[in-house]
């Protein structure tokens, strides 16, 4: 199978010698054939030459040339170096590169496809409580209690939100539009859509916002890594009758928005792990309602949008998020 791929690849360059040599012959021809050893002599040689040149580079190329006409059957038999020239050394690297690049997105997609199968694994766990209170609440007798009803649908509700968000993180620049918004008005629809959670925990909004302050940013998504902070805040916040602090402060070169609790705060241990999927650290297991995937999201939102996340906390006092904003 080898020699065949050789006398195939190489058939042209036979043809062209020929064609080389009768054109040589004609030249003779035409000089009235004076010297008829002469042409002997130069047909000899030329096929001397050709033959050599052709077996010494079947020679080197035997190895490769089998290489390529049997099928391999595992990765490693595709992979096996054996070149003996330059040209087949490169192409060896070529396709280990190659196969380099391939493992690469085979484990990419492979981490995304375990991230939302855990991710989803751990929302349908999540959501088993809210759906397992409603049945309690319709099981009762006498009126149903429309607040805790209401409460458990926003828990729902969130949830859902956060499994869809998780689902499109791949495809966000599809998604996506940069455009001015107002830090005003989308903070503000944002504690308004979350009113009844801080009303259930106690907690009370200030809010110190600019109203002519516009920042380049994608509404829609800012409004989720927005919603992610205040509703974490308000979570964590335990004891009734605590604020959240939502303000900005510009620069020249930079818009902060900085969203100020006075919750339980994150412990050290955590603080830099708080970004990562899945991570819930002690907070999480306090409330057991973490999936552990909000700030990771938000976090990845806003390296999307260029945007860069800070978080500062002490255990006791509360935590500082710090959006900042490049203008």
């Amino acid at each position: 199978m080898g020699l065949k791929l050789f006398i195939k690849e190489h058939i042209s360059f036979v043809i062209f010698e020929l064609i080389l040599v009768l054109f040589i012959l004609l030249l003779y021809y035409l000089d009235g054939f004076r010297n008829i050893d002469t042409a002997i002599y130069m047909i000899t040689i030329s096929i001397i030459l050709i033959v050599s040149f052709l077996g010494v580079r079947y020679f080197l190329r035997q190895s490769y040339l089998n290489k390529i006409t049997n099928l391999p059957t595992t990765m490693e038999d595709a992979l096996q170096k054996n070149a003996k020239s330059i040209e087949h050394s490169q192409t060896e690297q070529y396709f280990h590169e190659l196969y380099r690049v391939y493992q690469d997105e085979v484990q990419s997609l492979y981490a995304v496809k375990k991230r939302q199968e855990e991710f989803l694994n751990q929302w349908i766990h999540q959501m088993k409580t809210p759906v397992a209170v409603l049945e309690l609440l319709l099981q009762e007798e006498g009126p149903l209690e429309k607040k805790s009803v209401q409460e458990e649908v926003d828990r729902i509700k969130r949830g859902l939100e956060m499994v869809l968000v998780n689902a499109r993180i791949d495809k966000f620049e599809e998604d996506m539009q940069v455009e001015q918004v107002s830090l005003q008005q989308i903070v503000s629809a944002t504690i308004n859509e979350n009113k009844r959670l801080f009303i259930t925990n106690r907690v009370f909004p200030q809010m110190n916002i600019e109203e002519n302050l516009y920042v380049a940013s994608d509404s829609k998504w800012l409004k989720f890594v927005l919603s992610q902070f205040i509703t974490n805040a308000v979570k964590y916040t335990f004891e009734p009758n605590k604020k959240l602090y939502v303000e900005t402060h510009q620069t020249d070169s930079q818009v902060q928005l900085i969203i100020r609790d006075e919750g339980i705060g994150i412990p050290r241990s955590d603080l830099t792990r708080v970004t990562k999927a899945f991570f819930t650290g002690e907070n999480g297991r306090k409330t057991g309602e973490s999936t552990g995937m909000g700030l990771y999201l938000a976090k990845e939102i806003c390296e999307k949008l260029g945007h860069n996340l800070s978080i500062e906390s002490e255990v006791g006092v509360g935590t500082t998020v710090t959006l900042t904003f490049l203008t």
